[in-house]
């Protein structure tokens, strides 16, 4: 159970001696070391009635007093310099090709050392300034998402007003959306639609599941755009749409078809991609091994009105240049 504030403390005849950080940390299980801290620096935790250091040493019989809970800094994404692809800009957005293995901003639990450091928000600060504070101090501007390891188009509001209204576009799913993906394997069919619902695996928390009950609708809709019969063996690249935003929404509905993503080792690809003809024999250019150290998932394009204006927006960012080297090398 929490402590009530403000709170009297005696010091007993063998707490004498100890630290005031340490004794207030033993004394009272439900707060830890590190609030206990914070209360000192906010001089919650008097001693005698005045404020004291966290290294005092205490003297038997003298009172201890806090007087509240400790109120921590308000967790806020921080400017970096870092440079960004800025497809489209106007007044009210700006559209972003954002380079795979860039998260798009931090959790609420990262640490000060761990957050701010190297995501997209920090970019955007630094490069805008003022952006939209609908999706709170960590991800100011930030409408919708990327996974860390997509790459692609992105739009981020500069003010409340706009984001409010792309949102609602969002949430009326009237935001057109276009992906292109290298699966394993030839797909049965040349085009199809996948519905299955989307959740959180119960056994592995950083995965989402087509399985079990309880998940959320999503729908996806897959046309192949090329199949690829290499030395590596079969290959897809298809064009992905998808009408809701579910997390890892495509990668979790192609795997469930049995043809995950080229890179996506959480759903199934293989780490590495080996040469299937015997060493020596055939075309010596070709390495034995290819590895893509990301998913090759790539937001292409995207289409939606502009909020103040209604005018269609349509933007397209073609294949980072890591992916089209490695179909060249697939396809050599």
């Amino acid at each position: 159970m929490a402590p009530r504030f403000p709170l009297t403390i005696s010091v007993p005849g063998d707490a004498a001696g100890q630290r005031l950080d340490q004794f207030l940390a033993a004394e009272i299980p439900d707060i830890s070391r590190a609030r206990v801290q914070q209360l000192l620096r906010e001089q919650k935790a008097l001693v005698n009635g005045a404020a004291a250091k966290p290294s005092l040493k205490l003297r038997s019989g003298e009172e201890i007093t806090l007087l509240g809970e400790p109120q921590p800094p308000p967790l806020r994404a921080i400017a970096e310099d870092i440079p960004l692809d800025i497809v489209y800009e106007d007044a009210d957005l700006a559209v972003i090709n954002k380079p795979a293995g860039m998260m798009v901003h931090t959790g609420a639990g990262a640490t000060e050392d761990e957050r701010n450091r190297g995501t997209l928000v920090n970019a955007l600060l630094h490069r805008f300034g003022n952006l939209s504070e609908v999706g709170g101090m960590l991800r100011p501007g930030i409408v919708h998402r990327l996974d860390k390891h997509t790459s692609g188009l992105i739009i981020v509001a500069k003010n409340d007003v706009a984001h409010r209204k792309l949102a609602l576009q969002f949430s009326q799913r009237e935001v057109k959306k276009r992906y292109v993906a290298l699966v394993h394997g030839w797909p049965a069919k040349d085009r199809g639609s996948i519905s299955t619902p989307i959740g959180r695996d119960l056994v592995r928390r950083t995965r989402m599941t087509t399985r079990g009950s309880g998940g959320r609708a999503a729908l996806t809709h897959y046309e192949v755009r090329e199949r690829i019969a290499s030395q590596y063996g079969k290959f897809a690249l298809l064009d992905v749409r998808i009408e809701t935003g579910r997390s890892h929404q495509i990668r979790v509905h192609v795997s469930s078809l049995g043809y995950p993503i080229v890179g996506d080792t959480l759903y199934g690809a293989p780490r590495e991609i080996r040469l299937g003809r015997t060493p020596g024999v055939g075309p010596p250019s070709l390495p034995p091994v290819l590895k893509l150290d990301r998913n090759f998932l790539h937001a292409a394009a995207i289409a939606f009105q502009q909020p103040s204006t209604g005018d269609l927006l349509e933007l397209e960012a073609p294949l980072a240049h890591d992916l089209l080297e490695f179909l060249e090398q697939l396809c050599a």
